[in-house]
C-alpha cells in the first residue's frame, strides 16, 4: 500500500506464465494490435501512435523529451514535486532551455502561473505531472492546456500515477504527449510505459532537424515496429506485454467510470477514517489523489517506526515522505487492484495500534 508497485491481479500474474512466442510471431503482433487498441481506451484518445514503451515511467518521459526536444529549444516544466524536478533534468540534458515553474511541494500548479511563464515566451513545449506521486497532489490540466495551445506550444502531461485512477482525457483536453507507468493504477507489474503523441507531437519528431540522441527511444524508429511494418527494431518484453494486455482488459471490463468511482469512494473511506484518528491529509484540499494519500505524520509519532511495525506486525508496506516532505508524511497508495475497501479498513485498523 505504498507508492508502487501496486498489488497485481491473479490473472495478471498467470498470463505471465504463459509460454513465450517471438517477438515477430503472428500471434504476438496481433496482441500488440489488441494492447494498442485498449490503451487508446483507456487514453481516452484516437491517436495511432500510441504504445507501450519497453521500459518503466521514467523511460516514457525520455522518450517524450528526447523525441521532441533538440538542443536550444525553450521549455517551460512545472515542478511541484520529485517527478516534476526529474522532467527538468531531462530536459536539460536534450540541450533545452528550462523555465520552471515551481509550487510548494503537496500544493497543485496554477494555471495563472504558467500563464505568467508564457509571457514574451514562445516555448516549444510545457510539460506537468498531473499526479504528482511523492506529494499526493493533483494538477487539474484542462485550463493549463488550453493556455499552451493558445501559446503554440505543445503539452507534454506526466500520468504516471493518474491514468486508471482519476479521469485522463488526451483528445478532450489538447494533451499532445503523454506517458505513464504498468505499476500504479493499471495493477500490472513495472517494466512498460503508456505513451501517445498526438499527429502534431509526432510531426515534430519526424521533421527534426538533428536526430533523436537516443537510438532505443526514437519514435521515427519505433514506429516501424509497432506500426504495420514491424520492422524489427529490439526484443520486446514478451511476458510484460502478456501481463499489459490482461490488465487493460481488466480495466475495460470493470468501466474507466467505476474505475475512477472506486478509487474516490476508497480514498473518501481512508480519509474519513483517518480524520477519525485526528489524522489530516497534507496534499491541498481540493486537490487530493484518490489514488495516492499524502498523510501527515502526527506531532507525537515516530514516523520511520511506525512504518516498520505496520510491515512486521501487520505485512503492509506504506511509503516515506521524500524531499521537504521527508519524516512528515506517510504515501499511503489504493492504487487499481490494492484499491479497495477491505484494504482501507486493514491499514486504517493497523494504523490505529501502532499509533496507540
Amino acid at each position: 500500500m505504498g507508492p508502487g508497485p501496486s498489488n497485481v491481479a491473479p490473472s495478471v500474474l498467470r498470463a505471465m506464465s504463459a509460454p513465450l512466442l517471438g517477438h515477430l510471431d503472428p500471434l504476438f503482433v496481433k496482441m500488440m494490435d489488441e494492447i494498442k487498441t485498449m490503451l487508446r481506451q483507456v487514453f481516452l484518445t484516437k491517436n495511432e501512435m500510441t504504445f507501450p514503451v519497453s521500459g518503466t515511467g521514467s523511460a516514457g518521459m525520455e522518450f517524450c523529451f528526447v523525441n521532441l526536444l533538440e538542443p536550444g529549444d525553450e521549455v517551460v516544466i512545472g515542478v511541484n514535486g520529485v517527478f516534476g524536478g526529474r522532467m527538468v533534468d531531462v530536459a536539460e540534458r536534450c540541450g533545452a532551455k528550462v523555465t520552471k515553474v515551481e509550487a510548494p511541494w503537496g500544493r497543485i500548479i496554477e494555471p495563472a502561473q504558467i500563464a505568467e511563464a508564457l509571457k514574451g515566451r514562445r516555448p516549444k513545449l510545457v510539460a506537468i505531472v498531473h499526479a504528482e506521486t511523492s506529494t499526493g497532489a493533483l494538477t487539474p490540466v484542462e485550463e493549463i492546456a488550453r493556455l499552451v495551445r493558445e501559446a503554440g506550444a505543445l503539452m507534454v502531461l506526466d500520468t504516471v500515477t493518474s491514468l486508471g485512477g482519476c479521469p485522463v482525457r488526451l483528445d478532450e483536453w489538447g494533451i499532445d504527449a503523454v506517458y505513464s507507468g504498468t505499476q500504479k493504477c493499471l495493477s500490472c507489474p513495472p517494466g512498460l510505459s503508456p505513451v501517445s503523441l498526438s499527429p502534431r507531437a509526432l510531426e515534430t519528431a519526424t521533421r527534426r532537424k538533428s536526430k533523436v540522441q537516443s537510438w532505443y527511444l526514437d519514435v521515427n524508429l519505433l514506429a516501424s515496429y509497432w506500426g504495420q511494418e514491424r520492422v524489427y527494431h529490439h526484443t520486446a518484453p514478451i511476458s510484460m506485454n502478456y501481463a499489459l494486455h490482461e490488465a487493460l482488459r481488466l480495466v475495460l471490463e470493470e468501466g474507466l467510470e467505476a474505475r475512477w468511482q472506486r478509487h474516490q469512494q476508497n480514498h473518501e473511506l481512508l480519509k474519513a477514517g483517518l480524520q477519525e484518528m485526528g489524522v489530516a491529509i497534507a496534499s491541498q484540499p481540493g486537490h487530493q489523489l484518490w489514488q495516492l494519500n499524502a498523510v501527515t505524520v502526527p506531532a507525537q509519532a515516530d514516523e520511520a517506526a511506525v512504518r516498520k511495525k505496520l510491515l512486521a506486525d501487520f505485512n503492509i508496506e506504506i511509503g516515506a515522505g521524500l524531499g521537504p516532505l521527508k519524516g512528515k508524511v506517510w504515501r499511503i497508495g489504493l492504487m487499481g487492484e490494492t484499491s479497495s475497501a477491505a484494504n482501507v479498513q486493514t491499514v486504517l485498523g493497523a494504523l490505529r495500534k501502532a499509533l496507540g
